[in-house]
Order: C-alpha cells, then structure tokens, then sequence
C-alpha cells in the first residue's frame, strides 16, 4: 500500500498519553481534537508523520490497522471485538474465495473482517433484520473498507432461512442460534464450519446442547478469549491493571454429510 495519506483516507491522530482519535481526511475541512488542523494540510504526508494543531501539540497520525478501527468505529450495538473477530476467523477457517453467510450484522465490523478474509474472489452475504443497523453497517463497511463488490446485504428475518446453498461458512450473531441450525444446516456445504457467537453462559449453554442433539453437526466446540496487555517501562514490567475480559462466547461447529 502506498504509505501517502489520500482523501478521505480515515486516520488516527494519536497524542503523547497514546488516545487515539478517528477522523476522516476530508478535502477543504477542519480537523478538531484540541485546536484545529485543515486535513489538505495532513494529505500528502507519509504515514507515521507528526502534524501541529493551532493549539500548538503535535499528533502523529497513523491509518487504523483493524485492531485500532473496531473499538472506535460508529455503532449503535455492541461490536465484535478484535479479541475474538481473530479466533473466529482462525476457528471458523475463512479462507481467499469462499463463500460465507453472516447472519446479524450490527457495526459491520465483523463484516469488514470477512471481507478482509475472504478477498477478492470470496462472497461475503449478510443478512440483518434491523435496517437501522444494516444501514450504519453500510456506511461504515464504505468508509472504512471501501467498494466490496463481493459483499450483498439482505434485510430480512435469519430464521426464515437462507437463499443460498452450498456455502463454505456461516457466522451467527443472534440471541438464539440454536433456532437457526436447520437454516443453517441447509445453507451450509457438508465440512462446512457454523460459527456462533453469543455473550452470556445461558445462551452458551443453550445454543451448545442444540448443536449436540442435531445429527447434521459434529465436532463442537465452545471457548472465550482474554486479552491483557502489559506494561512495560524501563524496569516496570507488569499486567496493566485494566483488561479486556469476557465480551462474548464463541462456538464452532461441522456440518455433516447426508
């Protein structure tokens, strides 16, 4: 990628304590954080500069890799975060050119991952109920990931089912995913990989013992991710005393043959 910040490129401005602001490089348009910059001023720059605000402190100003955009992307519900969008992606096995359902879209940040995963030659189908959320994910999967021509969002009830068959994944964030297995099972091609992701132990529980008791699936499995970052500073080594812990369940599962 060419290292030059363009228009409407999204950035971070990051100050000296390390908060983190998202803007967008708008042509002819101010930039406010604490004093103002014009972004024709912070176009043409390299990534990794530092820029000067009219209040005189400088930001270094740096695109979002995925992990810096999901925390602060727009959102009217709970997003998936980077914590566990990577072990769904590992777990659920998407891989350049498949074919992948999701089914309840949110913030699109999910969306924007599959996409990143799937490439080019991939298919990436999202189904929402909620046309409020399924248009905030529509502007966010354009403004920060651009044309996705292999990306088709449909409004309408998942468990209703699917109009696709044979895809190679479908991911489910829904209140109750064991009420959408049959669906699922008829989308899905048989190896295919059903992924779920539900936040409480009820749900977990629930969703697990209707994997269990459907014969068209086998090889379940059920984990959470925790992350905690260190603190390291000259000979201060230690756990910072803030973690991201539990956001969410994530359940995996293989569509059989037959």
């Amino acid at each position: 990628m060419d290292p030059t910040l363009k228009e409407n490129d999204p950035v971070l401005f990051i100050d000296r304590k390390r908060r983190r602001y998202l803007k967008r490089l708008r042509s002819g348009r101010k930039i406010t954080i604490r004093g103002d910059i014009l972004a024709d001023e912070v176009v043409g720059l390299p990534e990794g500069s530092r820029v000067r605000f009219s209040s005189g402190e400088y930001f270094l100003v740096l695109r979002p890799t995925y992990a810096d955009l999901i925390p602060n992307l727009p959102r009217q519900a709970q997003v998936i975060y980077p914590k566990d969008t990577g072990p769904m992606l590992l777990w659920g096995d998407v891989f350049p050119g498949a074919t992948v359902i999701e089914g309840g879209i949110g913030a699109g940040a999910l969306t924007i991952a599959l996409l990143r995963a799937v490439g080019p030659d991939g298919r990436v189908i999202s189904y929402e109920l909620r046309e409020d959320f399924a248009r905030m994910a529509r502007d966010n999967v354009a403004a920060y990931f651009g044309d996705a021509p292999q990306w088709t969002l449909k409004i309408g009830d998942i468990y209703q089912g699917f109009a696709e068959t044979g895809v190679d994944r479908i991911f489910l964030d829904l209140a109750e995913p064991g009420r959408a297995l049959a669906v699922a099972a008829a989308a899905l091609r048989a190896g295919g990989v059903l992924v779920c992701y539900v936040p409480t132990a009820l749900q977990l529980k629930d969703t697990v013992d209707a994997i269990q008791a459907d014969p068209r699936y086998a090889e379940v499995e059920s984990f959470e991710t925790l992350l905690r970052h260190w603190q390291v500073k000259g000979l201060s080594v230690r756990p910072i005393h803030r973690m991201v812990a539990h956001s969410a369940f994530i359940i995996i599962a293989r569509r059989l043959a037959g």
